[in-house]
């Protein structure tokens, strides 16, 4: 069992920064696959980010690239997103995920361990 912990959302203007980040508990967090998703209301959840254990490969959601970065630090077992460039259109509940499999994992079908999520609001 994995337990995922989100922290670091809030509201923010158009054009500002935040950082996410998640901690990890229950398995070892460097032979785990993080990924970073989010829903805005009425809206599936939808992928945002990811980063393999393997080798720190990391992918991203067109929406997003460019402006986010996800980045971990095994020794803390926690994954970070850094959001930059915000827009109004970013804002949603952003929820970390986690998986045992490795490699780039963009489905929530993919993943196995989900955290209870954090709002970021982004005003105009």
């Amino acid at each position: 069992q994995v337990q995922l912990v989100e922290s670091g959302g809030g509201l923010v203007q158009a054009g500002g920064s935040l950082r996410l980040s998640c901690a990890a508990s229950g398995r070892p967090f460097s032979r785990t696959t993080m990924g970073w998703f989010r829903q805005a209301p009425g809206k599936d959840r939808e992928f945002v980010a990811t980063i393999t254990w393997s080798n720190g490969g990391t992918y991203y959601a067109d929406s997003v690239k460019g402006r986010f970065t996800i980045s971990r630090d095994n020794a803390k077992n926690t994954v970070y997103l850094q959001m930059n460039s915000l827009k109004p259109e970013d804002t949603a509940v952003y929820y970390c995920a986690a998986d045992a499999t490795r490699g780039i994992l963009t489905a929530t079908s993919e993943y196995d361990y989900w955290g209870q999520g954090t709002q970021v609001t982004v005003s105009s």
